[in-house]
């Protein structure tokens, strides 16, 4: 992928058994699963569930204010979804919505409920580039690994509703979700790549896990400050208490 750099991968699987995460089989690689997104992205096309897009950032960014989708939460106004465009032009791949409720409950964060149609739109799968958009990769993913429980960062709940739209088109099954706080700077930004946020440091990573313990309002005892990772991960696998971050979408340390 574009977006990977040389190094990335093996520091990522370094840093996670640095903490003590182990993963049950072989690491899924997306890159080695395309033909899994082209057979599911025909069956859709099969369904007459998707269309081609030619639609430019550039042109959507000059459409009038009440339609330009060029904000977050803004909505594709389906320009290309009635017309017929050629394979071998150039496109974009995108779902179409319906308009109807979509509802899942969320483990910490309650009922969630989008109307896709009026709040998204119809959002992309495949990339004019070629790549897969993470709402269709995730959904495929989860499925081809047998994921039934999903536990991330809030930054992502509005966007489960896309997946599980997804999931039922291609009757996949909807796994069990809760979205935690993140964590965020004195900006009120979520630590990552893009607000230039440190790397985690797998120098203690005993201390680290103390450290988010506290920040995720567990409680951990006093006389885990210091203990190994393993103790600290099985404390607290023991004593996970969701409701402490009820209704609680990120966290200022």
């Amino acid at each position: 992928m574009p977006r990977n750099k040389d190094g990335s991968v093996a520091a990522i699987l370094k840093t996670l058994e640095a903490f003590g995460l182990h993963w049950d089989s072989s690491v899924h690689y997306q890159s080695q699963h395309l033909d899994d997104y082209a057979a599911f992205l025909a069956k859709l096309a099969q369904n007459q569930l998707t269309y081609r897009c030619i639609c430019s950032r550039k042109l959507l960014a000059h459409l009038p204010p009440d339609e330009s989708p060029n904000t977050k939460h803004s909505i594709y106004p389906g320009i290309c979804r009635h017309k017929s465009i050629s394979p071998d032009t150039p496109h974009a791949i995108r779902i179409k919505t319906s308009d109807c409720t979509l509802s899942f409950n969320d483990e910490l964060q309650g009922t969630v409920s989008h109307n896709l149609a009026e709040q998204h739109g119809d959002f992309i799968l495949k990339r004019k580039d070629g790549i897969i958009a993470y709402q269709f990769a995730v959904a495929v993913d989860d499925y081809l690994q047998g994921v039934n429980r999903v536990v991330r960062g809030c930054d992502l709940l509005e966007e489960t509703p896309k997946q599980i739209y997804l999931q039922q088109l291609l009757s996949f099954p909807t796994p069990d979700y809760m979205h935690v706080p993140v964590i965020v700077d004195h900006h009120g930004y979520k630590l990552s790549k893009q607000t230039l946020a440190t790397a985690v440091d797998t120098k203690a990573p005993n201390q680290t896990l103390f450290d988010l313990l506290v920040l995720l309002k567990q409680n951990p005892l006093d006389e885990l400050n210091g203990a190994t990772v393993n103790e600290l991960l099985a404390w607290a696998i023991a004593n996970w208490c969701p409701d402490a971050l009820a209704l609680c979408r990120a966290i200022n340390p």
